[in-house]
């Protein structure tokens, strides 16, 4: 599908979620490689291209307003969700995609060369491994089930005062405990138009 047909896809989007004209080039761009890497490289479940904008775009996008600072990494971002979503729009900070499959992070250097995005960065490692020169003043992750197991991965990467986001489906999921320090600051319902599944995002900070 061409750029220019996913950039009239994301019009519609645009004021509701504050995508300005170059978040919505950057996208567009990124969607169509998606899609052709995908018939390859089985980089997401979702084939139906119908359901990539509210399914990944939108969906990524409900994390933007829980963001904190100006160093962001994505643990387990896969196609690079919610991290290249959200840099697209977030272009004062610094985002770090973090993924151990070495086709995911051929894929993210590829589109991330090609729409031009200096502030953002694919590194091929797990996380358990990776030893940043810098913490992250905002961890986040929609691929681990259980914020605890969470925590434990990637407490070595969050900065002093900084926080971690996981995206939830199910409320239910935060009824179990968290190791110490740290603790729920909030757990918010989030929803995005046309998608009925329960989704949740969970602000864990250090107690």
């Amino acid at each position: 599908m061409a750029n220019d047909v996913w950039a009239t896809r994301l019009e519609p989007h645009a004021a509701a979620w504050g995508l300005d004209s170059r978040a919505c080039e950057v996208l567009a761009l990124y969607l169509g490689e998606l899609l052709r890497w995908n018939r390859v490289h089985n980089l997401t479940a979702v084939r139906d291209p119908a359901q990539l904008i509210p399914r990944h775009v939108l969906d990524s996008l409900t994390l933007r307003p829980y963001l904190y600072g100006d160093r962001v990494l994505d643990v387990g971002t896969g196609a690079g969700l919610p991290g290249f979503v959200l840099a697209a729009v977030e272009r004062e900070r610094g985002f770090c995609l973090l993924d151990s499959a070495a086709k995911r992070i051929r894929f993210l250097r590829n589109v991330i060369g090609r729409t031009g995005l200096p502030h953002a960065e694919a590194i091929h490692a797990r996380i358990e491994d990776f030893r940043p020169a810098r913490p992250y003043t905002t961890v986040l992750s929609r691929a681990f089930k259980a914020p605890a197991e969470m925590l434990e991965r990637v407490e070595h990467t969050v900065a002093p005062g900084g926080r971690v986001l996981a995206m939830l489906g199910q409320r239910r999921v935060v009824d179990a405990p968290l190791p110490a320090p740290w603790s729920y600051q909030r757990v918010d319902p989030v929803t995005i138009p046309g998608e009925t599944a329960e989704r949740h995002v969970a602000i864990i900070e250090r107690a």
